[in-house]
């Protein structure tokens, strides 16, 4: 895997992020031990059953958009940041954002 992404030609060291991309793979994406990642493996690295997408999203649009960090977004927070709103997945790519919603 990390020799996809980096061919040690001259016989040099290995860069800190080979060596950490190395032990991320045999410590969380190889689960079987076996030198491979199977289907199995790669669906749980893509959509791992403990991580929900939709909560880590909307979580990352509040931090990042909620300016006085009262953990409520105002109409003009959100319009600020309308490029990252059009963006997300979690306003169905900036559809929601032409409903009417009380909250705003």
């Amino acid at each position: 895997f990390p020799a996809d992404m980096f061919a040690n030609e001259d016989g040099g060291p290995e860069p800190d992020w080979v060596i950490t991309e190395r032990e991320q793979f045999s410590d969380f994406r190889d689960l079987n031990k076996d030198g491979k990642m199977d289907k199995d493996e790669i669906q749980h690295w893509i959509l791992p059953q403990d991580y929900d997408h939709a909560l880590a999203e909307a979580r990352h649009l509040v931090y990042e958009s909620d300016v006085d960090k009262d953990q409520k977004l105002t109409k003009e927070e959100v319009l600020d940041n309308w490029n990252m709103f059009v963006g997300s997945q979690a306003t169905n790519y900036g559809e929601d954002l032409t409903r009417n919603h009380d909250e705003l």
